[in-house]
Parts: C-alpha cells; sequence; structure tokens
C-alpha cells in the first residue's frame, strides 16, 4: 500500500518583506476598489459650480480656468524638454517653475497649508487683480515665446496657453469686470453635499 505524504513547499519570501507582507503587495486589489475610488474623488467635483462659472461670461473666471491647464501644460511640457540637447532646456527648467508659481498664484489656498517664505506669499498676493494677472501671464509667454529663437519645440503649447490666460485677464480688466479669487471647481467644505469624513477614508 502506497502512502502519500504531502510535502508544504514554503513560500520564497523577500530577503526584507515578511510573509504577510509579501502577500499584500502582491494580491490584487477587489476589482470594485478603483470605481469606487473614482466616484468618491468625483463627489468632491463641483458640476454645477462649474457649469455657472462658465455660464458667467466673467473672463477673469475663464483666465483662472485656463491657469489650471496651464500648470498641467507648463510640469508636462517642461519636462519633456529637458532632454534636447540645446539651449532649450533651459526653457523647460523654466516652464517647470512656472507650474509651480502659477499653481500658488491660481490655487491661493496652497499658501496656507505650504511652508513659504513669506518675500514669496506677499509676491503671490501681489497678483490679486486683473490687471496684474494679465501682466504676469503676459511676462510668462514671452519668456516660452523666446524659445522659438533657439528651436520649435512643443513648448509653443505653453507660449500659447498662457497667452491665452493673459487675454482673459486683459478683457476682464478692461471690461472692468469682477477678480475672481477663487473658483467653483472644487466644492466648498460648508456645502450640504460636501463629501463626509467616512467617505474621504474610504477614498484613501
Amino acid at each position: 500500500m502506497a502512502i502519500c505524504t504531502c510535502v508544504r513547499v514554503p513560500l520564497k519570501l523577500h530577503p526584507v518583506l515578511s510573509r504577510t507582507q509579501y502577500l499584500s503587495l502582491h494580491t490584487p486589489l477587489p476589482p470594485h476598489t478603483h470605481l469606487l475610488m473614482a466616484l468618491s474623488i468625483k463627489q468632491f467635483i463641483n458640476g454645477a459650480g462649474m457649469l455657472k462659472d462658465l455660464k458667467s461670461f466673467n473672463f477673469s473666471v475663464y483666465g483662472q480656468y485656463f491657469g489650471y491647464i496651464n500648470i498641467i501644460l507648463c510640469m508636462a511640457l517642461g519636462i519633456a524638454n529637458l532632454f534636447h540637447v540645446n539651449a532649450v532646456i533651459a526653457f523647460g527648467i523654466v516652464a517647470i517653475v512656472q507650474s509651480l508659481v502659477i499653481l500658488f498664484i491660481e490655487i491661493p489656498f496652497l499658501l496656507k497649508i505650504c511652508p513659504l517664505s513669506d518675500n514669496f506669499v506677499n509676491f503671490v498676493k501681489y497678483f490679486e487683480t486683473n490687471g496684474w494677472r494679465c501682466l504676469f501671464f503676459t511676462g510668462m509667454a514671452i519668456v516660452q515665446w523666446c524659445s522659438l529663437i533657439l528651436k520649435v519645440t512643443s513648448l509653443i503649447v505653453v507660449a500659447i496657453g498662457l497667452s491665452i490666460s493673459a487675454a482673459f485677464y486683459a478683457i476682464a480688466f478692461f471690461k472692468k469686470q469682477e477678480f475672481q479669487h477663487t473658483s467653483n471647481v472644487i466644492k466648498n467644505p460648508t456645502d450640504d453635499d460636501f463629501p463626509h469624513e467616512a467617505v474621504v477614508r474610504e477614498m484613501l
């Protein structure tokens, strides 16, 4: 009579991680997890507020919305242009710096939660009018238009985006429209439908 013996093959563990940590890293997330996270993040977006902004015909708001787009364009295309072998690299670095400056200018709430110098905070607060925002984006756009002297690259998209923001703020200035300090992209914590703490924990 044959005797069958079961041999338990030990799991090959990572030299640093424990068995529990190893299994947790290699265990796929449940199929509904990504959908849940997307839905949770979407709850922070103020769709009605964005629609109201777009219908306001306040060009200061349009300039701010395009400023958000410029943050992404400056960062993404700035990094993409770091791989040239000429002086265009310098303009790529400038574009990355521009994205960070625009981030704090267009989202002033970050000034309260990020450890920044008083000089930088005062510099950002200087551009809290349509006229100064127009001059700011005009200067930023001129810098990137100058990059075309060396070589025509994707930074032309950055230059166009910054020019559009400058144009919107210029129209708002000449039409004497109210300067918009904040947009309605993100829901206000005081709103009734703002996600509760449990939703935030679930998303994280």
